[in-house]
């Protein structure tokens, strides 16, 4: 005798959908240095460190003596389009001050 009920669907699988967020990479780091020279006057270099990288004097003076010092010094660590502004806006306030101080970048490891 044949069933006369519809035919049943298909049993369905319950469960949560689990969805991967993509990971996204952190953007590299990058340390802006001020090099030491012999002709650029101390107390620019504190103004262009607090200027451009709003260090107090305090700090400024500490940075600025470093890099008497030790002949590099750090200013800080941005990301890449912030570091290579920096170091422009540096570059440009120094060669419109007719003041050789040098300004790089380099990456974070």
């Amino acid at each position: 005798m044949a069933d006369k009920r519809p035919p049943s669907r298909p049993e369905r699988e319950v469960g949560i959908q689990t969805r991967t967020k993509p990971k996204t990479k952190k953007p590299s780091l990058y340390r802006v240095l001020i090099l030491n020279d012999d002709y650029t006057p101390m107390e620019f270099v504190v103004l262009v460190l607090e200027h451009f990288f709003n260090k107090s004097r305090e700090e400024a003076t500490r940075i600025m003596l470093h890099v008497h010092n030790h002949g590099v010094g750090v200013c800080g660590v941005f990301p890449l389009d912030v570091a290579e502004t920096k170091v422009q806006q540096v570059m440009d306030l120094a060669r419109r001050s007719e003041h050789p101080l040098q300004c790089t970048k380099e990456r974070e490891d």
